[in-house]
């Protein structure tokens, strides 16, 4: 499929990020378990939570060095399911994983702390829907997909940059958690209509916009930094991108777009039932509260 059999298992699989992936699990269950105690976590840490943060490396390891990694080099609409895999899927599992006695250890010895105000709500989304959608104009996307070092940390701005706009979703500090629902239903719609406008540019442009993907040369510059043989020899034995595609250049910029907003689309809706369901248990718990007792006084809190 998409010629993937012409590539080593080093460069399908790339074992040096695998083995980053490993250091960070083991350093995980090293934390909740035998040093469970410098942290104050009395208790064992839920299933769930180990679920969370497994399956959230294991999404970041796909969309950054496993297969969908080095398609992602190939084809744009595989470019943008790594995108939606790291920001919206991976991000938010590995948030949920960590144990709230973790996270409140790591604030006290925040080195940012005059980088505060980046973690406002307002702040976060224009933050990391403007990185997004400042990378995905043409110029700018070229440029760091053929710079490897500027490419690296801009991935790790965006990851830091989704992480803060994510927390005001999920909260990982229960005492932080100070918007009601009305206001989470708007944060949640502010970051939809955000991305729409680069979403847009991709899905309605009437040609290819990114030359690492329809430039010979350009691609394989793009692709010598993940190719263990480099970029030149495959440009040498299969002459460009043309090889390994499965749809014209037009259309897979389309359907990358499409498939971007989808999945963003198909999260927050999910966002937006947990919070309308949060919401409403807490208004009836309220309710509940409010009413009086047999007597005709209000039953005590």
């Amino acid at each position: 499929m998409l010629g993937l059999n012409v590539f080593s298992l080093a460069d399908l699989w790339s074992p040096l990020f695998l083995a980053a992936v490993l250091v960070a699990l083991s350093c995980y269950f090293v934390l909740i378990g035998p040093l469970s105690g410098r942290f104050g976590i009395a208790e064992s840490v839920p299933l769930r939570r180990w679920i969370f943060f497994v399956a959230g490396m294991a999404a970041l390891y796909l969309a950054q060095g496993g297969p969908v990694s080095l398609l992602g080099h190939l084809m744009f609409s595989f470019h943008m399911l790594s995108m939606a895999l790291s920001y919206y899927v991976a991000v938010p599992l590995i948030m949920l994983g960590i144990p709230v006695e973790i996270w409140r250890s790591a604030l006290k010895v925040n080195p940012f702390g005059r980088l505060a105000f980046l973690a406002h709500p307002v702040t976060a989304a224009l933050l990391f829907n403007g990185l997004f959608s400042l990378y995905h104009i043409p110029a700018v996307h070229d440029y760091v997909m053929l710079h490897f070092a500027v490419h690296r940390l801009y991935y790790a701005a965006l990851f830091v940059a989704s992480a803060l706009m994510w927390w005001t979703l999920i909260r990982p500090l229960p005492e932080g958690d100070r918007w009601n629902g009305l206001a989470k239903t708007g944060f949640i719609f502010l970051n939809m209509v955000l991305l729409t406008p680069a979403c847009g540019l991709i899905i309605f442009a009437d040609k290819p916009l990114y030359a690492t993907y329809s430039d010979p040369d350009a691609w394989a510059r793009a692709m010598g930094y993940c190719v263990s043989g480099g970029g030149a020899a495959l440009l040498r034995s299969f002459g460009g991108p043309a090889f390994f595609e499965v749809l014209s250049p037009r259309v897979d910029q389309q359907v990358g777009g499409i498939g971007m907003k989808f999945i963003q689309e198909v999260i927050f809706a999910s966002m937006l039932a947990s919070v309308f369901y949060h919401w409403y248990k807490k208004e009836n718990r309220q309710d509940d509260d409010e009413l009086p007792d047999s007597s005709g006084v209000k039953a005590a809190n």
